[in-house]
C-alpha cells in the first residue's frame, strides 16, 4: 500500500510538471500556460457592538485568522491563426486558514446556506474563449464588468475595510448582490479604442420556475445565493434568486484620469422570503443597479476615487423596499514613500423607502476606515487596517463582504439580528502574489 502511494504521488508530479514545466511536450510551440496564484491571511479582532441585553453568546471583541480572497489557478492561450487566439483560464478558491468545505461550514451563522464548494477545482473565474483584433468573446464564469470596473477604487479590497459593505450591497447582509461573479455567462470585452474600451455580460436564468424559486440547471445553488437549504436541486430560492442577468461597463482611461460607467439588471429577483404573514408584500420583482466613478492620480503620488451609485428594485410595495437607495464611496491613498502608503476610506448608504414589515425606517449607515500598507516589492505587502460600521436604527450593515473569509454580522450567538449596532475591526495580514 505504502509502495502505492509513493508511485501515485511520483504520477502526480510528473503530470504537473509536464502541464507546467518548460520545455514539455504537453504544451506545443503555439500555445503558452501560466500557473499563478495569489494568497492573503490576517488576523484580526472583531467586535459585532451588539448591547442589546436580550442578545445571548459572545458580544464583545473577537479574535480570528483568516483566509482573503487567495486563490490558484492556469491560464493561457493556443495561436489558432489569422491572429486570432482561443484563451483559457481555470481558477480555484484557496482556504488557507479554515478547512475547504461546503459554504454552510463557514456562513451558516450568516443566514447564507448553500451548497457550493468554494475550493473546487473551477470555482472563481474560469472560460474558454476567442481574442483577436475584434477583443475577446468568452464563455464560463467571471466577475461581471459591473463589478470589475470599479475594482481598483477599494484600496481595502478583500479586508475587513472592503467596500463591498455597503457599495453594491443592496439590503446590508454579507452578500454584495451587485458586486457578484455570475455563473453560465457569455461575454464580450472590446478592444482599447483610444481611451475607451467597454464590456458586456449575458448570463440566461436557466431557471425552470417561473417566479425563479429552483435552482438554475446545472447549479449547485440559488442563483445569487442566500436561499436556504437545496434539496434534491430545487429551492426554495426565495432571497434574492435572479433569472437573466445583463452587465456592462464602459471604461475611459487616460493618463491619469481613469473614469466608469456601469449598469447591471437582475430580472425578476425573488424575494419572497421576506413577505412574511402578507403574500405579495416583496414577492418577485427586477432590480438594477447603476454606478459612476473616477479615479484621478495627482503629481503628489495621491490618488483620488469617487462612486455614486444607485440601486432600484421595481417593488410592489414601495414602503417595504430595502433594496433601492443610494450609495456613495470616496477614498484617498498616499503613497508616503516608494514601499509605503497610507489609505482612508469613507462609504456611505442611503435611506431606503423602507423595510418589510416596519415600513419607512432610519436605515442609514456609514462605514469609515483607515489603512497602512508597506509594499516589500510588486509581489508582496503587509497591511493593517481599521474599520467601523456606524448602522442607523434599522441598518444591519456588515464587515468584511466579498472576500474576507470571516465576515461580521448583525447577528448573536442564537441567530437573531440586531439593527443600529455598531461593529468594529482591526486586522493585520500580509500578501504573496506569483
Amino acid at each position: 500500500m505504502k509502495r502505492r502511494k509513493i508511485l501515485a504521488a511520483s504520477a502526480t508530479a510528473v503530470v504537473v510538471a509536464a502541464a507546467f514545466g518548460a520545455p514539455s511536450p504537453a504544451v506545443a510551440a503555439d500555445t503558452t500556460v501560466q500557473f499563478y496564484g495569489h494568497l492573503d491571511l490576517s488576523i484580526d479582532d472583531i467586535t459585532k457592538g451588539i448591547k442589546d441585553p436580550t442578545a445571548v453568546g459572545k458580544l464583545g471583541w473577537q479574535a480570528d485568522v483568516s483566509s482573503n480572497l487567495s486563490y490558484f489557478g492556469f491560464r493561457g492561450d493556443h495561436d489558432i491563426g489569422g491572429g486570432n487566439r482561443m484563451v483559457f483560464q481555470v481558477e480555484t478558491q484557496v482556504d488557507v486558514a479554515a478547512t475547504p468545505g461546503p459554504s454552510p461550514v463557514n456562513q451558516a451563522s450568516q443566514g447564507n446556506v448553500d451548497n457550493k464548494v468554494l475550493g473546487a477545482l473551477g470555482s472563481r473565474n474560469s472560460f474558454l474563449g476567442i481574442a483577436g483584433g475584434f477583443g475577446a468573446l468568452k464563455l464560463g464564469k467571471t466577475d461581471a464588468p459591473y463589478k470589475l470596473s470599479t475594482a481598483r477604487m477599494d484600496p481595502f479590497s478583500a479586508s475587513v475595510g472592503d467596500y463591498n459593505s455597503i457599495m453594491g450591497n443592496t439590503g446590508g447582509d454579507n452578500r454584495a448582490e451587485f458586486d457578484t461573479r455570475l455563473s453560465h455567462a457569455v461575454w464580450y470585452e472590446s478592444p482599447k479604442m483610444g481611451a475607451f474600451s467597454f464590456n458586456a455580460l449575458f448570463a440566461p436564468g436557466q431557471n425552470r420556475a417561473s417566479d425563479n424559486s429552483n435552482n438554475a440547471s446545472g447549479e449547485p445553488d440559488c442563483t445569487g445565493g442566500g436561499g436556504g437549504v437545496v434539496t434534491g436541486g430545487l429551492g426554495p430560492c426565495n432571497d434574492g434568486s435572479f433569472g437573466n442577468a445583463y452587465s456592462v461597463a464602459g471604461v475611459y482611461e487616460a493618463g491619469s484620469l481613469y473614469g466608469i460607467l456601469a449598469y447591471e439588471l437582475h430580472k425578476q429577483s425573488n424575494r419572497s422570503g421576506d413577505d412574511g404573514a402578507i403574500p405579495g408584500l416583496v414577492g418577485v420583482a427586477d432590480e438594477a443597479a447603476t454606478k459612476v466613478g473616477i479615479q484621478y492620480t495627482f503629481p503628489t503620488n495621491t490618488i483620488v476615487n469617487v462612486i455614486f451609485e444607485r440601486m432600484t428594485r421595481k417593488a410592489p410595495t414601495p414602503d417595504a423596499n430595502e433594496r433601492q437607495r443610494n450609495g456613495s464611496w470616496l477614498a484617498l491613498t498616499q503613497k508616503v514613500t516608494n514601499q509605503d502608503d497610507v489609505n482612508l476610506g469613507w462609504a456611505h448608504a442611503g435611506k431606503t423607502p423602507g423595510d418589510p414589515g416596519t415600513g419607512p425606517i432610519d436605515n442609514v449607515a456609514n462605514m469609515y476606515t483607515v489603512g497602512y500598507k508597506h509594499h516589500f516589492d510588486k509581489q508582496s505587502n503587509w497591511y493593517a487596517v481599521y474599520a467601523r460600521q456606524a448602522n442607523k436604527t434599522g441598518a444591519h450593515y456588515d464587515l468584511g463582504s466579498s472576500g474576507h473569509g470571516i465576515t461580521t454580522d448583525c447577528k448573536d450567538a442564537a441567530g437573531g439580528c440586531f439593527t443600529g449596532e455598531t461593529l468594529q475591526a482591526v486586522s493585520v495580514g500580509w500578501m504573496y502574489s506569483f
